[in-house]
């Protein structure tokens, strides 16, 4: 096994140079502005130039990352009724927006199953049952991401390895199992005698509390379980930023990097919460699309389909991948973040706050917007949002010069639905694939546009099948990324092909 020996931390490492083995290949907001080597930057105007140079992905119909991309290229649509051994959507649904204590979508986008063997993370198998699953599918994820980067037998050095996950940062599905039997004492003073018999009957269903179970259902320990399980000595920790969190913690993963406090970091985003009370929490605040399809920029959009998604890349600095012989799927050259400031509601989407993160982004980035070829938009498919992104996007965009139908957009979330907290990384793989392959990935359901977005005869048209991604002789390949979350948070990421790997 490439996992580390059991030894006490700190001790048994194997760090070092690796050998060459390089493979094949309303109050508006205020807005400011207009449209690395071995050793950290000393200006933070540098481009950031982090390489990405492993990944792995578990998505909606696809359980590795190369057949997410497979699926997208074919456009196919993998969202589908609340599956029958998840929960029983028949007791929650109701179309009516009104009913109470209900919910009004039943669709979804579901992980497929993945074998998880314990015994080759060290971890006894009589653990599993108090242990959230999306703990264990991250640390697969991470596992393969390492090896896509050629890291199964190569060293690395794990006392600088650090563990950046986005992820929400309260509980999941076993939590809610333990809560749940924390109240069962009062359904006898409730109903003495009756609450006895319903409570025994409940205590058979719910998990039973171990000495493993509270690490087990805390979300925010994911990260130290991965840094726990491979022997790594860097930061971990997990970032909550909503729907932008695995973008919030690429930001600050590009930051370990840049400062010098890392020499590799495993980046990822995870949401696997696709309980009946997030459906409820989604159709009180009427965001669920009532046919369940994600249709971004079609005239026809109608609110979100929301998904599981797991995602993980491994970035180092470009001139140590470069010196360490690393295959290189795509480069980071900044990342912008911003807060809509006092905009017109928390949960409502700010065109000037999504500005301010474009604008800051290719700053960083040194890069003019003007040359982008792919925008992986934030595109949930609501009527609103929709309309307010691609219409700050096009006038950032105009402002900076750029021609008319010069950027192609789209939205991954029209296959997969809206993955959450892990759609920004869902979005990087998507546009990292786009870049390496040098395809353009289409955007599905679009049969006319929205008329009330700025894609008619301006910079941006939305890409509606796959094909071969033409650009200019005298640039490389260059996506933006996006993702917006609840309260008002925005980021977006400029990467840019390596055409220097062969």
């Amino acid at each position: 096994s490439w996992l580390p020996p059991p030894s006490p931390v700190g001790e048994g490492r194997g760090e070092g140079p690796a050998p060459d083995h390089r493979p094949r290949t309303k109050r508006p907001c205020q807005i400011e502005g207009a449209a690395r080597g071995a050793e950290a930057p000393s200006s933070a105007a540098r481009p950031s130039d982090i390489a990405i140079i492993g990944l792995a992905g578990i998505f909606p119909g696809a359980a590795d990352a190369r057949t997410f991309w497979e699926n997208t290229l074919r456009g196919v649509d993998v969202i589908t009724e609340v599956p029958p051994d998840r929960w029983d959507w028949r007791l929650y649904y109701d179309p009516d927006p009104k009913a109470p204590d209900k919910i009004t979508s039943k669709w979804g986008g579901f992980l497929p199953d993945i074998p998880f063997d314990p015994l080759r993370y060290g971890m006894p198998p009589a653990s599993l049952p108090s242990i959230e699953p999306t703990q264990l599918l991250v640390l697969e994820a991470a596992r393969i991401a390492l090896e896509d980067a050629g890291y199964a037998e190569r060293p690395f050095p794990r006392e600088r390895t650090a563990v950046v996950l986005g992820m929400g940062g309260g509980a999941a599905q076993l939590a809610m199992g333990y809560a749940f039997r924390s109240y069962l004492p009062m359904l006898d003073a409730v109903a003495p005698g009756a609450g006895r018999r319903v409570r025994e009957r409940a205590e058979a269903l719910l998990p039973e509390w171990t000495e493993d179970s509270f690490p087990g259902f805390l979300l925010n320990v994911t990260a130290g379980r991965v840094a726990n399980r491979f022997d790594l000595g860097g930061a971990n920790y997990t970032v909550d930023a909503a729907c932008g969190s695995s973008l919030a913690a690429a930001a600050l993963a590009v930051r370990e990097l840049e400062t010098g406090a890392a020499d590799l970091v495993i980046l990822g985003g995870a949401d696997t919460v696709q309980n009946p009370f997030t459906y409820l929490a989604f159709s009180k605040t009427q965001a669920f699309s009532p046919r369940g399809r994600c249709r971004p920029f079609d005239a026809s959009a109608d609110g979100i389909v929301i998904s599981e998604g797991i995602g993980v890349v491994i970035l180092k600095r470009l001139a140590d991948a470069e010196r360490d012989g690393d295959r290189i799927y795509a480069v980071i050259k900044g990342i912008g973040c911003s807060s809509d400031g006092r905009a017109r509601g928390l949960t409502a989407p700010c065109g000037e706050g999504q500005t301010r993160a474009l604008a800051r982004a290719y700053e960083k980035a040194g890069i003019d917007p003007s040359t982008i070829g792919y925008f992986e938009a934030h595109g949930t498919g609501t009527a609103v949002g929709d309309v307010v992104e691609v219409n700050a996007l096009s006038a950032f965009l105009r402002a900076a010069g750029a021609a008319p139908g010069s950027s192609v957009i789209g939205s991954v979330k029209s296959l997969i639905g809206h993955t959450k907290c892990a759609a920004g990384l869902a979005g990087l793989i998507n546009a990292t694939w786009a870049l390496y392959h040098r395809i353009l990935p289409p955007t599905i359901g679009v049969e006319r546009l929205n008329p009330k977005a700025d894609l008619h005869d301006g910079p941006l048209h939305v890409g509606t099948r796959a094909r071969p991604w033409l650009h200019a002789a005298d640039r490389p390949r260059r996506a933006g990324v996006s993702a917006f979350g609840f309260g008002g948070t925005n980021f977006h990421a400029v990467l840019e092909a390596y055409e220097r790997d062969p």
